[in-house]
């Protein structure tokens, strides 16, 4: 057995998907990143936080992407809802997830993302179409507050992501918690590091006779997995 430096490359599980799309995902990863660090340096100079993320991708870490990819293969997941999509950039993970369950198990799949903000819904759009047909066929982006435009045409919910300023976490788990499925798995980015803002939304889903069971999980600035588990009558 050596006792070297394990050099072994990183696993990756989108091995699997087309190359132009993994390619564009490195990008867009890259130019967060970069505008994060640029963010960083030159803070908010005046400017509401509006302002500031006007133009800003604020996608999930390619860690994080990745987690959220393999965790909704794992459960199956063919209805999904995106809670702030931006840019598109963890759409795109969720729409693979969801094209390659429907292609594993049959039936029909759905990622309902939502998106305030018309320049960024037609920047996302503009990726998705560069991925094809694979990750466009399977979105609905809806436009507009999300308080009113998940209220219809939506059920059995297996997967939430909740990628978005955080006072609109809870009222987004309200809105959309009586279309979870028993076992919906509940994903909201950065609750270590805006663990401040996060208050309500932690007494909510800590509650127990709210349903859910919760963990939080240790990447960077956090991610709190909750899955909901209500007594059934």
């Amino acid at each position: 057995m050596s006792g070297g430096q394990n050099t072994a490359p990183l696993a990756n599980p989108l091995q699997g998907v087309p190359e132009h799309i993994r390619a564009l995902l490195s990008r867009l990863h890259g130019e967060s990143l970069a505008q994060e660090a640029a963010l960083e340096k030159e803070g908010m100079e005046g400017k509401t936080f509006g302002e500031v993320m006007r133009d800003k991708f604020i996608a999930l870490e390619e860690d994080k992407a990745q987690y959220i990819y393999e965790l909704c293969r794992a459960i199956n997941a063919k209805t999904i809802v995106e809670a702030g999509t931006s840019y598109g950039v963890s759409t795109i993970y969720l729409a693979l997830a969801v094209a390659a369950n429907v292609a594993a198990a049959g039936g029909n799949g759905i990622v309902v993302a939502t998106e305030h903000e018309p320049t960024k819904a037609n920047k996302a759009r503009e990726y998705w179409q560069e991925c094809g047909q694979d990750v466009t066929r399977v979105i609905d982006l809806r436009e507009g507050d999300l308080r009113e435009t998940l209220k219809e045409n939506l059920e059995n919910v297996d997967f939430l992501l909740l990628d978005i300023w955080t006072p609109m976490a809870l009222p987004t788990l309200q809105v959309v918690q009586p279309k979870l499925r028993h076992g919906a798995v509940i994903i909201a980015d950065n609750t270590i590091s805006s663990a401040g803002s996060y208050g309500d939304f932690f007494a909510y889903i800590r509650d127990p006779k709210n349903g859910f069971i919760n963990v939080t999980l240790p990447f960077k600035g956090g991610l709190e997995m909750s899955v909901y588990l209500p007594q059934q009558a």
